[in-house]
């Protein structure tokens, strides 16, 4: 039996220390509440802890820009590079591979299908980080992180217009975060990410009215 406390203490020292340079959307609370959005589905879903716990601590411990070409990659080197690190500290070997998928496959732009239990429960805890208050502070974060706009001054909302998030942070709404809810792999985490989203839906018709669009 893996006492997950005597772990954790690890895995947090760990990634704090990996993530660096990482943006503002991948720091360690970005981590700690992911941790906890995996236990919260975990207790309804199942799964095994043992593999849930470590994947969702050091799923970002690889970061790469997303202006970068490797942005798809990126999850795919967090899994080899966690594996690596947690069979160094001596975590039983017959989980790294489980651990590996689960980091590999939480990544939207990886476009990896989650397998297992686990991977599922990962990638929604990942996900809902990018939605409700949350997910809503991040997304405005990085784009002035990265220079965009907050939106378009001639369509703030992309009624009519292709979305353009390269350009505005408005726009990324429309491109990824009100979609997430329909790529939830759990009843759990498909519940939770459809009242985050409502959030979001109800800060941009707020949005839309004082910028005079409605």
């Amino acid at each position: 039996m893996i006492d997950l406390n005597q772990w954790q203490p690890r895995f947090a020292s760990w990634i704090e220390q990996e993530l660096g340079q990482a943006d503002v959307s991948h720091d360690p609370e970005h981590i700690r509440r992911v941790v906890r959005n995996a236990q919260l589905i975990q207790a309804a879903e199942g799964g095994d802890l043992a593999v849930i716990i470590p994947a969702a601590w050091l799923h970002d411990c690889v970061v790469v820009s997303k202006a970068s070409p490797l942005r798809s990659q990126a999850s795919r080197m967090a899994a080899e590079h966690a594996t690596q690190w947690l069979s160094s500290q001596g975590y039983p070997a017959a989980y790294l591979p489980a651990i590996g998928h689960a980091i590999a496959a939480h990544s939207f732009s990886a476009n990896i299908q989650p397998e297992t239990i686990e991977a599922k429960i990962v990638q929604d805890a990942d996900r809902l980080d990018s939605l409700g208050a949350i997910g809503l502070a991040r997304c405005l974060m990085l784009s002035v992180e990265l220079g965009r706009r907050l939106y378009d001054p001639q369509q703030p909302i992309p009624r009519t217009r292709p979305a353009d998030d390269l350009t505005n942070s408005i726009d990324h709404f429309y491109t990824k975060l009100l979609k997430l809810p329909q790529t939830m792999q759990t009843a759990t985490g498909r519940a939770l990410a459809e009242q985050r989203t409502g959030i979001l839906n109800q800060f941009l018709e707020q949005l839309a009215h004082e910028v005079g669009e409605s």
